[in-house]
C-alpha cells in the first residue's frame, strides 16, 4: 500500500480527506498539530475521529503560535468575528486568518512524510476557504510542491515525486459533507468552531455558518451541539 500523510485537524474537511485516502487504498499517517488555537477541543475531536479509521500512526505535533500572535485563533485579546449569514464575511482576509499556519502545517507533514518514505501529503483545503485565505488557494499549493521536491532527498532522489493533493479543492462546503455522508463519515466527532464553549460550537462565527449551510444544503441536521 502507498503510504498517505495527512494533515488532521478535528473539522469535517480533513476527517472527510481521510475517509477518501482510505478509499483510495492508501496507508494513513496522520499528524495533528497543536499550535495553542483558541479552540484547541478540536485536539479532543481528533483523538475520537481516529479511532473510527484504519490509521497506521497518528501525531500530534506541539508548536506554540500564541508566541506570534496576530490571529484571533493565537491572541486571546482579539476577539473571533460574529456574522449573520455565511456570505457576510465577502472576500477579505479576517482576523481568523493566522499568518503562515498552512506553510507551517505542510513543512511538518513534508518532514514527516520524508521519514516514513512517503510522496503523497494530503490536506482538507477547499473552494469555500480560498477565497479568504490565501495559503487554501491552487497556486499556493503548486508553489509548496515545488519546493518541496527541490528541498528534500525525497524529492530529489525518488522516482515518484512529491504530490500535495487536495482532493477538495474545487468542492464547496456543501458538496464536501455531501461526500462525507456518502462515505459514512460520522460528523458528530468533529467541531468547525473558531470560538467554542467546551464542546459547544457558537453557531455565529464564519466556520460555523459556512457548516450550517453546508448540511441544510444536504437536507441533513449537523449531528453537533451549539450555543445558539
Amino acid at each position: 500500500m502507498k503510504k498517505a500523510v495527512i494533515l488532521v485537524s478535528g473539522g469535517a474537511d480533513s476527517i472527510t480527506v481521510m475517509a477518501l485516502a482510505l478509499q483510495m487504498n492508501y496507508e494513513i499517517y496522520a499528524i495533528s498539530i497543536n499550535y495553542s488555537q483558541r479552540n484547541n477541543i478540536e485536539l479532543e475531536k481528533i483523538k475520537e475521529s481516529i479511532k473510527t479509521y484504519k490509521v497506521k500512526q497518528h501525531k500530534i505535533i506541539n508548536i506554540d503560535l500564541q508566541e506570534l500572535g496576530g490571529s484571533a485563533l493565537t491572541d486571546n485579546e482579539i476577539k473571533v468575528p460574529k456574522y449573520n449569514s455565511s456570505q457576510d464575511i465577502g472576500d477579505e482576509i479576517p482576523v481568523t486568518y493566522v499568518p503562515a499556519r498552512n506553510t507551517i502545517f505542510l513543512s511538518y507533514a513534508l518532514g514527516y512524510a520524508e521519514i516514513i518514505g512517503s510522496t503523497d501529503i494530503f490536506i482538507g483545503v477547499h473552494a469555500t476557504d480560498y477565497a479568504n485565505y490565501p495559503d487554501c488557494r491552487p497556486e499556493y499549493l503548486k508553489a509548496f510542491e515545488k519546493m518541496a521536491n527541490l528541498a528534500t532527498a525525497i524529492g530529489i532522489s525518488s522516482e515518484h515525486s512529491i504530490k500535495i493533493h487536495a482532493p477538495l479543492i474545487n468542492m464547496t462546503k456543501g458538496q464536501i459533507i455531501a461526500t462525507g455522508l456518502k462515505l459514512g463519515v460520522d460528523y458528530s466527532k468533529t467541531i468547525s468552531c473558531y470560538d467554542p464553549e467546551d464542546d459547544l460550537s457558537c453557531g455565529t462565527c464564519h466556520a460555523c455558518l459556512v457548516r450550517l449551510k453546508a448540511f441544510e444544503e444536504n437536507n441533513s441536521v449537523d449531528p453537533i451541539r451549539y450555543i445558539k
